[in-house]
């Protein structure tokens, strides 16, 4: 490419013979520095850390067919539930080796499409299918085949609507786990290990631990090593490494007798990731350079070998291979290796073998326990049962796992499946008419975490999985992975478990006791020296964002938490300002006070002195508490109006991505100058439409191309709206979607004519600027042998097939990942699902935090319905749906849902029940699925995807967001919100927490039926608490409480409960506030009366009644009840 701005304006390419290209370091920028040793591990940072700055006037230029956000692959989709979220597939296990210059080469995600689903719900307003506009197709895009959504019915045909190639969506916004408003507190770390010094965190680019001295990158045509060859690093020093296993023991250590193809992805890099960031092999030798920004095989992806005979059956519990193994690998064998070799001979199990290998035995061939499976299935007629929604919060259900296995588990809060018990084949999953698919929390703030410090990390050699407590020890010295079933040695230190103080109990060590863990990361791990957490702030200061009043919240905020901001002595921070020019502040170190420079060029935006604009926090403290001080005033009086976001962001990336960070902009209007300047597309007029809603989608591709060049230099960009009106956040949230950034919106903020926003934006932000975050991030996903990752959801890039770019990660970000069987699991068990990510921390520590899952395999239609995660389910059919809205159209994302509901009762009625069962009138559900239809419905009713009430687009776009970004806990609550009774809150029941009484009233439905004039009612909305007081509530309630005399006397805009001495008034704000605490946002509270404006907002969320333009809940029962017995 030539003349493009970093990739802004590149043209479009053919994407059927779009090559991937397999080259040298792909930035022309960083070839400047040539004369690097490549014995570093990469050829793209000069010696001294942090040196390298973009030219002021030039982006690097890139060539053409480099950006992986255009690749795409002409493969058939697989499973039922492909979306259109950013998709990874990969061709069949066995394939043929691709060939070099193929479209196949890339490591980019299909574009899923749907046909247009065939509509089932009789709305009382009935929307037709409208096609998604020809104007969102890139030219040269070309259509992929389709795969249906499984909620269609099978005779029916359906148009293809092809999304635009290259725009794949993956939305989303916070969540997490400490207390609102106060700062997050470290968790009870238990650190493991040496009390020695910790490993250096300098310039020590050594081979990742386990790695062979020799170069593991392998070009085109270059030979892989053998993965038998010793991993020397494993070990202790001075000790002799453990050889391979014995002959006799477990399967043959295969080498590849052909090269590996590997490509390359995107932007190069130049920090934290080498060829394998979280410890496979990144050596170089020789004159070879290595391309640091591989993502194939970072942080230790796929370098599994199989056997190359395609009519040889081996054991499935001895598979060579990887389920995520990247496009461009071949599996092979060496020869000469007697297929009889691959069976598992090895010797019997050591007699101090932790007690999983028997479990793991003990298992083999059983269905679910009796009790649980009758009370997973045993059938419910909705219609009949009218009061299933529980009193308690529903908890996730757990996995049909010996009790053993069960303790050693992964929290569901962190991680959990939409089915707790995994089908055998991909035709089972396909008749169960469910999803299955990861819910990811992964970053979640824990009260308690294992951290391990250790020069050895002890890993698989083939598909790089992290030992956990699922393997299997074949004796002291092997260990089998649960994952690819590789035989690996256990490194002599792993010998010694440093709690119990005592050797020769690998088992009993943290690593193999906790499903989540922590790793303090050895140099190994590095590139380049850990990056300082860099803070860069841009705000609006036209005359709107003035009036608002928004930056004296934000300066007054960073004045008040300055000191707590995340970080360490190199902590960097920054300020841009922006209206129709730039605004730079020099905060340089002995400057009596910051200095203000105007670029006025926004057509092509340069740093005016890049040495002294981000500057060290402790050094220059005292000129940025000025600057934060004296900035509200300086722009007081400006009558500028133009918004100049683009060339603001430009201005950026420039000065953040020598060392990455975090960008954090404020926006208050729609962008009117310059590059990505807007134009309003909303009408007014179809806010309460129930057609098809328009501009879903991005105008134009100006904000996600530069969301993906700040991805590749670790920038993670987080946007505040504070927009009075239309701000096209369709178009502006490409930003943070696509660079891991968060999204948050104010709409309407005003500091004086909605307080109640200021101070929701108060708290939020006192949580954004003080809760902890990692840098230079990338997260992998494994599962075992057979399962296959197919569509991400989240806030990221995804890199290649199994690996997401996480610029900064919080720990109020979710994700949602589906998956797909690839491989019978007939002769398999038990499954496990392995996060691992990869991070820096504020502090400079490269970490990697794991977590790891089991679940069983079962192989009927009943089992897989017992063991149904409803909310899991739930959550990722609505971050589909998201997809589906954008992709096709929200009528058919609606559609879709109802036709989840549909299908998976009318299989469950016509599969599991008897003849006799249905032979019953009425909507007949299992147990484990009750609330299934409810929340369908409830959904429908939710503000991203509800027709015929007024939204507004904006309203709608940051809704969807949510849904793709919050973890299933919080979006939950916003799906189907708690309704609490409290005046009459009492101890019966309450649970103590800090010597803290805390109530715990039973959840009622959502129906104005639950609601007495005479009492008072608490919603719990997530975001928002609603606190119905009746005309008739209780006096007593009224005055202790509240501290009004009477109901007339209530404040009508009343937003705090008064702190009153009487044992009520204690009992209710311990209740609000400890439902408070279990969110990082901070809910709004609205005390609503019967004449409230508000009291329209607290009735829309009672999902179970009827409105002038959705089903109550009963008619919706009836509806499924017609379709499921046709």
């Amino acid at each position: 490419m030539s003349g493009g701005s970093a990739g802004y304006n590149r043209p479009n390419i053919g994407g059927a013979a779009r090559p991937c290209l397999n080259g040298p370091v792909q930035n022309q920028l960083m070839n400047q520095h040539s004369s690097i040793p490549t014995e570093q591990g990469y050829n793209v940072i000069p010696p001294a850390p942090y040196l390298q700055q973009l030219p002021a006037k030039n982006f690097s230029q890139l060539a053409i067919g480099q950006h992986n956000y255009e690749y795409h692959q002409n493969l058939q989709p697989v499973g039922n539930f492909q979306s259109f979220g950013q998709t990874a597939s990969r061709p069949p296990l066995n394939a043929t080796l691709l060939q070099k210059g193929s479209s196949a080469d890339g490591q980019s995600a299909p574009l899923a499409a749907y046909p247009g689903s065939y509509s089932r719900m009789p709305l009382p307003s009935q929307s037709s299918f409208a096609p998604p506009s020809s104007s969102g197709v890139h030219p040269g895009a070309s259509i992929l085949p389709q795969s249906g959504w499984p909620y269609s019915p099978p005779q029916q045909s359906h148009p293809v609507n092809q999304p635009p190639a290259g725009m794949q969506t993956n939305h989303v916004v916070p969540a997490a786990g400490t207390g609102q408003g106060q700062v997050p507190s470290e968790p009870l770390f238990t650190t493991y290990g040496s009390a020695g010094p910790k490993p250096a965190m300098g310039n020590q680019y050594a081979n990742t631990a386990g790695a062979p001295v020799a170069q593991n990158y392998t070009n085109q045509g270059s030979c892989h090593p053998p993965v038998s060859q010793p991993l020397h690093q494993m070990y202790q020093p001075g000790r002799t490494p453990l050889g391979p296993p014995p002959s006799s023991g477990g399967p043959p250590l295969i080498r590849p007798t052909h090269p590996l193809v590997t490509t390359n992805h995107d932007a190069p890099l130049a920090q934290n990731l080498s060829r394998d960031s979280e410890g496979a092999n990144s050596g170089s030798s020789g004159d070879q350079s290595v391309v640091p920004d591989n993502y194939d095989t970072v942080e230790g992806g796929g370098e599994i070998m199989q056997p190359i005979q395609q009519g040889l059956k081996t054991r499935r519990t001895l598979g060579h291979s990887y389920p995520s193994l990247p496009p461009g690998y071949q599996n092979l064998a060496s020869p000469g290796i007697p297929s009889g070799q691959l069976a598992n001979t090895g010797p019997q199990q050591f007699s101090q073998a932790p007690h999983f290998n028997q479990l793991m035995t003990s298992m083999g061939g059983l269905s679910l326990q009796q009790g649980q499976q009758s009370e997973g299935v045993r059938p419910l007629n909705l219609l009949q049962e009218r009061n299933i929604l529980p009193s308690t919060p529903v908890r996730a259900p757990l996995p049909n796992l010996h009790k053993d296995l069960q303790k050693l588990n992964c929290n569901p809060d962190v991680f959990r499946c939409t089915l707790t018990n995994i089908p055998q084949t991909q035709s089972l999953l396909n008749k169960a008419k469910l999803p299955l698919g990861l819910q990811l929390h992964p970053f979640r703030d824990l009260s308690q975490l294992p951290v391990v410090t250790s020069s050895t990390i002890v890993r698989c050699r083939s598909c790089r999985t992290y030992i956990n407590p699922f393997v299997n020890f074949l004796d002291q010295r092997r260990w089998k992975c649960n994952l690819c079933y590789r035989v690996n040695d256990v490194p002599e230190e792993f010998m010694y478990n440093p709690v119990t103080r005592s050797y020769g109990e690998p088992h009993k060590r943290p690593e193999v006791q906790s499903a989540t863990i922590e790793f303090i990361a050895p140099s190994e791990y590095m590139l380049r020296p850990p990056q300082p957490a860099v803070y860069l702030y841009i705000l609006d200061v036209s005359h709107n964002a003035i009036e608002s009043g928004y930056l004296n919240t934000v300066c007054q905020s960073l004045l008040d938490n300055l000191d707590m901001l995340p970080g360490d002595s190199r902590t960097r921070i920054g300020f841009i300002t922006f209206d129709s020019t730039i605004h730079f502040y020099s905060l340089q170190e002995g400057l009596s006070q910051p200095q203000m420079m105007v670029v006025s060029d926004i057509e092509d935006v340069f740093i005016p002195t890049p040495d002294n604009l981000l500057v060290n926090l402790n050094e220059s403290k005292e000129l940025i508490q000025d600057l934060l001080r004296t900035l509200p005033q300086m722009f007081s009086n400006t009558l500028e109006t133009q918004s100049a976001l683009g060339p603001a962001l430009q201005a950026a990336f420039k000065l953040i991505s020598p060392t990455g960070g975090r960008a954090s902009v404020f926006q208050t209007q729609l962008p009117s100058l310059g590059v990505g300047a807007l134009k309003s597309r909303e009408d007014p007029n179809q806010r309460s439409s129930v057609k098809d809603v328009q501009h879903l989608s991005p105008a134009i591709d100006f904000y996600k191309k530069l969301a993906l060049d700040c991805s590749g230099q670790q920038i993670a960009v987080d946007l505040f709206m504070l927009n009075g009106q239309y701000s096209d956040l369709a178009s502006l949230t490409c930003i943070s979607k696509y660079s891991a950034g968060c999204i948050y919106c104010y709409p309407s903020y005003h500091h004086k004519h909605n307080p109640l926003l200021v101070e929701k934006f108060q708290k939020d932000l006192k949580r954004y600027l003080t809760r902890k975050i990692g840098f230079e991030a990338v997260m992998r996903i494994r599962c075992t042998k057979g399962l296959a990752i197919h569509t991400f959801h989240g806030n990221f890039f995804v890199r290649s097939t199994d690996l997401l770019s996480l610029p900064n990660i919080n720990p109020d970000a979710g994700f949602a990942v589906q998956m797909s069987i690839e491989e019978n699991l007939v002769d398999v068990q038990l499954v496990s699902f392995q996060a691992a990510l990869l991070y820096t921390s504020s502090k400079g520590e490269r970490r990697i935090r794991v977590h790891t899952m089991c679940l069983p395999v079962v192989n009927s239609l009943t089992d897989i319905y017992a063991g149904a995660d409803v909310q899991a389910v739930t959550c990722l059919l609505a971050s589909m749906a998201v997809d589906r809205s954008i992709s096709s159209s929200l009528s058919d994302a609606r559609d879709a849902l109802v036709n989840a509901v549909i299908d998976s009762l009318s299989t469950y009625r016509s599969a599991v029940l008897s003849q006799q069962q249905q032979q019953q009138p009425g909507v007949m559900a299992p147990f484990s699925l009750q609330l299934f239809p409810l929340y369908v419905l409830a959904l429908l009713k939710q503000k991203a995807f509800r027709t015929g009430t007024s939204t507004r687009l904006d309203d709608r776009v940051f809704s969807m967001c949510e849904v793709k970004y919050q973890p299933v806990s919080y979006l939950m609550l916003m799906i189907h919100p708690n309704l609490y009774r409290i005046d009459n809150l009492s101890d019966e029941g309450s649970i103590n927490i800090n010597d803290k009484t805390i109530p715990q009233p039973p959840i009622l439905q959502l129906s104005v039926e639950k609601l007495s004039r005479d009492g008072a009612f608490l919603m719990d909305a997530g975001s928002a608490l609603f606190l119905w007081v009746g005309k008739n509530c209780w006096p007593h309630f009224v005055s202790q409480v509240l501290g009004a005399s009477n109901y007339v006397s209530i404040p009508q805009n009343m937003t705090q409960l008064p702190e009153l001495d009487t044992a009520e008034s204690e009992r209710t704000r311990a209740f609000l506030s400890w439902l408070r605490e279990q969110r990082p946002f901070f809910p709004v509270l609205h005390v609503v009366k019967d004449e409230s404006p508000l009291k329209a907002s607290f009735l829309q969320n009672m999902v179970e009644d009827r409105t002038e333009s959705a089903l109550s809940y009963y008619e919706f029962l009836l509806h499924v009840q017609q379709q499921v017995n046709k």
